[in-house]
C-alpha cells in the first residue's frame, strides 16, 4: 500500500511517498517560502527532478502543487489520488498522548489544545492535517506526535520541582521533543547491536539546528533533556539550551525587555549563533575556529561539554549503556563534533576509533574501538519513514477499496 507523509511547518510542506509494507521511497518533495509570493517546489522520484517556482498561498496549495507532480504522468509515481491508501502527518506536541492516533475530532481536539505549548508547530501542523482532510476525504489520516515516544518516562523525569498544581491544572511538565527520530534511531541501533529492541538502553544524540539527548531504557525513553518546549536542554543552533531561570528576571530588569523579548533571544539569538557571532552552521563555525577565532572555538568547545555533561547524566540514569548513537545533521556529518562529546569519558568505557570516526559521514556506522565497552553508532535518522511505519500500523494495513 502506498503512505503519504506529510511534514507542514509554519513556511513549507514537505511530502514523502512510501511504498508499505516494503518501506520503499517512492518520491519526495516539498514547497518552501509559503505565503510568501516566491514559493518554490521541488521535488524528486526515480530519474524525475523537478525545481520550479509555484503558487503556494497557503498550505492547502502547496499540497496540491505536490500531489500534481505525484500525479505527474512524468513522474509515473501515481495514475490515480485513491492509490493512496493512508496518510501520515507529523505533529510535534501531543501532551500525554503516548500514541499515534486515526485523526478524528478528538484526535484534532489534542492537536489544537496542545497548540499553547507549540506555538510555532502545532498550528501549521493542523494546516497540513486539514489540507489533507479536505483533499482526500475519507482516507484514513494518523497523527504521529513527536512527544508520544517521551511519554514512557517516569515522573522523576518529567516533574519539575514546583507547586505540583501547575502540573495537575496547567499541565506544566517536561514533555520532550524528537521523539519519531529517537525512536527510529533506538529500533535501528538495536538491530546493528543484534540486541532485543526491549533489552537495549542507548543514549540517542538528535543533533541538528536543534538538538536533544535522551536516555534510553529497554527501548524506552526514560529522560530526555527537552523540555515542556523545545528550549530546554542541549546548546543548539539559535537557542540558548539550559539557562538559570532567573535569567528571564534580571534581562527583563536590565534591559526593560519584554517575557516575548526575553523569550525570542533565547530562541532565536542564542546557542551557538550567539556565542559564536559567526553562525547556527556548525561547518562556518568550524572554519572561523581555524582562522583562529576565539569565539568560535569557545562556542564549539561549550557545545560538546555541555553534551558530555548530558551524556555523563545519564549513564548515571541508565547504570548500563550498550550504546551511544549520534543522529540527524551535526551527529551524522560533523567527525570533530563527536570526537569532542566524547573525550574524556574513557573511564565510562567510551572509546572512539578516531579513523572510523573520521569515515563516517552521512552514514551508518560503528565508530567505537574494538575493545570500547560501550559501543559508539552513527545512525543517520528517518523521520519520514518512521512516521510511515506507524502510519501503516495504526490504519491497519488496508488497501483503498
Amino acid at each position: 500500500m502506498k503512505i503519504l507523509v506529510i511534514n507542514a511547518g509554519s513556511s513549507s510542506l514537505k511530502c514523502t511517498l512510501f511504498q508499505m509494507p516494503e518501506r520503499r521511497a517512492l518520491a519526495d518533495g516539498v514547497v518552501e517560502k509559503i505565503g510568501e509570493g516566491d514559493a518554490f517546489l521541488s521535488f524528486s522520484a526515480g530519474a524525475t527532478e523537478v525545481r520550479q517556482s509555484c503558487e503556494a498561498a497557503d498550505h492547502p496549495a502547496a499540497l496540491q502543487a505536490l500531489v500534481g507532480c505525484l500525479l505527474d504522468e512524468q513522474s509515473g509515481v501515481l495514475t490515480d489520488l485513491n492509490e493512496i491508501a493512508a496518510v501520515g502527518h507529523r505533529v510535534v506536541h501531543g501532551g500525554e498522548t503516548s500514541h499515534s492516533a486515526l485523526i478524528d475530532e478528538g484526535t484534532l481536539q489534542v492537536i489544537r489544545e496542545n497548540s499553547v505549548l507549540a506555538p510555532l508547530h502545532n498550528p501549521p501542523n493542523l494546516a497540513g492535517v486539514e489540507a489533507a482532510l479536505h483533499m482526500m476525504p475519507g482516507r484514513p489520516q494518523v497523527a504521529v506526535f513527536d512527544t508520544a515516544f517521551h511519554t514512557s518516562m517516569p515522573p522523576r523525569a518529567y516533574l519539575y520541582a514546583i507547586p505540583y498544581s501547575l502540573y495537575t491544572e496547567r499541565h506544566v511538565r517536561a514533555y520532550g521533543f524528537h521523539g519519531t527520530s529517537h525512536r527510529y534511531v533506538t529500533e535501528r541501533a538495536a538491530d546493528i547491536l543484534r540486541t532485543p529492541v526491549d533489552r537495549v538502553n542507548l543514549i540517542t544524540l538528535h543533533l541538528g539546528n536543534g538538538c536533544s539527548a535522551t536516555a534510553v531504557k529497554n527501548g524506552r525513553s526514560v529522560d530526555t533533556s527537552m523540555g515542556m518546549t523545545p528550549l530546554e536542554g542541549l546548546v543548539m543552533g539559535t537557542r540558548s539550551g539550559d539557562v538559570d531561570p532567573g535569567l528571564f528576571y534580571f534581562l527583563a530588569e536590565w534591559l526593560d525587555m519584554s517575557p516575548a523579548d526575553v523569550y525570542d533571544l533565547l530562541n532565536r539569538e542564542s546557542g551557538l549563533t550567539g556565542l559564536s557571532g559567526v553562525s547556527n552552521d556548525v561547518r562556518e563555525i568550524l572554519a572561523a575556529e581555524s582562522a583562529g577565532d576565539r569565539r568560535a572555538k569557545i562556542a564549539l568547545d561549550l557545545f560538546a561539554y555541555r553534551l558530555r555533561k548530558y551524556i555523563g547524566a545519564y549513564f548515571a540514569v541508565l547504570g548500563r549503556v550498550d550504546g551511544l548513537v549520534f543522529t540527524a545533521g551535526i551527529g551524522e556529518n560533523c567527525a570533530d563534533l563527536r570526537r569532542r562529546a566524547c573525550e574524556g569519558l574513557e573511564g565510562l568505557g567510551v572509546v572512539l576509533d578516531e579513523a572510523k570516526n573520521a569515515a563516517a559521514v552521512g552514514r551508518e556506522a560503528v565508530i567505537s574501538s574494538d575493545d570500547s565497552a560501550t559501543a559508539v553508532l552513527v545512525v543517520p535518522t528517518n523521520e519520514a519513514l518512521q512516521i510511515a511505519v506507524e502510519t501503516y500500523d495504526v490504519a491497519g494495513g488496508t488497501e483503498p477499496q
